[in-house]
C-alpha cells in the first residue's frame, strides 16, 4: 500500500485529493492548522471511504519551528512516503510577518515548502515506481520575479504577495527535479484551476456571482500526477488541466531559480534552524 502526504488537506482541493486517493487504496496522511480540523476530517474520509488507513500531522506553516517538528515527527512515524503533495497554501489581504519575520505568504506558501520537502526528502522513496512529489501552484503566479519584495515587502499588496509565492512553488519544484533527477523522484506542480475556495473568495471574491468549479474538480490534476502511469518518467513540469502547460517564462531562468534556493536556505539558517 503506498503512502501520501497531503499539506492543507482539512478542506478544498486538499480535502478532496485525500478523499480520492484513499478511495484509490493509498494510506493517506492528513495535515491540517488545528487538531479538531484533522479528526474531523479523519472522521469524514473514513465515513466516505470506508477506509482506515488514515492518519493526521497538526502544523501551523507560519512557524518554521512547527515545519521542522512536523517533518521530524512524520519521519519517526513512517519509515517512507511515496507521494507528497504539497497542497497548501493562503491568500492573505494584510501584511503580517511570521514569528521568524519573515512575510507571511512568502514563508506559508514558498519557504514552509520548501523546508519540509527538503526535511522529507530522506524518506521520499521509490517502492518499484518513481516516488513522487506534487506541488500546486497557480496560474496566478508573477511574470516577473521580485527579490526585494519577498521577505519584507516595502509595500505590501496581497494579489502580488501571492503571485510571487506562486511563482515560487515553480522555481522550486524545475530546481529541485533537476537537483535529484538521480533518486528516481519525479518532480511537478501543478495549476488546480479557479476553484470555488476559501481562498479564491479571500482573494478574488465572487465576479459575477461566479464562484470558480468544485474542489472535486480542482483535485483532477493533483490525483491525475499521483497516479496515472503516463507521468511517471515525467519530471520538472507544469500542469494544468492535467496536461503539460507553460508557466511564464521567468520559470524557466536558472538564475532565478538558484537564487530563490539560497535565499530559501539563508532565511532557514538565519532563523536558527538547520536544513537536515
Amino acid at each position: 500500500m503506498k503512502t501520501v502526504l497531503i499539506t492543507g488537506s482539512t478542506d478544498g482541493i486538499g480535502k478532496q485529493t485525500a478523499v480520492i486517493l484513499a478511495q484509490k487504496g493509498f494510506s493517506v496522511l492528513i495535515h491540517g492548522r488545528n487538531e479538531d480540523g484533522c479528526k474531523q476530517t479523519v472522521r469524514e474520509i473514513s465515513s466516505l471511504t470506508g477506509v482506515k488507513n488514515l492518519d493526521y500531522f497538526v502544523c501551523d506553516l507560519l512557524s518554521l519551528k512547527e515545519v521542522y517538528r512536523f517533518s521530524e515527527v512524520v519521519k519517526k512515524r513512517y519509515g517512507s512516503l511515496d507521494i507528497l503533495i504539497n497542497n497548501a497554501g493562503v491568500y492573505l489581504k494584510d501584511y503580517m510577518l511570521s514569528p521568524e519575520g519573515i512575510e507571511a505568504t512568502f514563508q506559508i506558501n514558498h519557504l514552509s515548502m520548501f523546508y519540509l520537502t527538503l526535511n522529507l526528502l530522506p524518506i521520499i522513496k521509490p517502492a518499484g515506481e518513481p516516488a513522487r512529489i506534487i506541488n500546486v501552484s497557480s496560474t496566478a503566479h508573477a511574470s516577473k520575479m521580485d527579490f526585494d519584495n519577498l521577505v519584507k515587502p516595502v509595500k505590501y499588496d496581497g494579489h502580488k504577495a501571492y503571485g510571487l509565492s506562486k511563482l515560487c512553488n515553480i522555481l522550486f519544484t524545475f530546481e529541485l527535479s533537476e537537483r535529484i533527477k538521480d533518486k528516481n523522484i519525479t518532480v511537478n506542480c501543478l495549476h488546480p484551476g479557479v476553484i470555488n475556495t476559501k481562498l479564491l473568495k479571500a482573494g478574488w471574491g465572487a465576479v459575477g456571482g461566479f464562484f470558480g468549479r468544485s474542489p472535486q474538480e480542482g483535485a483532477k490534476t493533483s490525483v491525475y500526477l499521483a497516479v496515472s502511469k503516463d507521468v511517471e518518467n515525467i519530471t520538472g513540469k507544469y500542469f494544468s488541466d492535467s496536461k503539460i502547460a507553460k508557466p511564464h517564462d521567468i520559470a524557466y531562468n536558472k538564475d532565478a531559480r538558484t537564487k530563490l534556493w539560497r535565499l530559501s536556505e539563508e532565511l532557514i539558517n538565519r532563523s536558527g534552524y538547520e536544513m537536515v
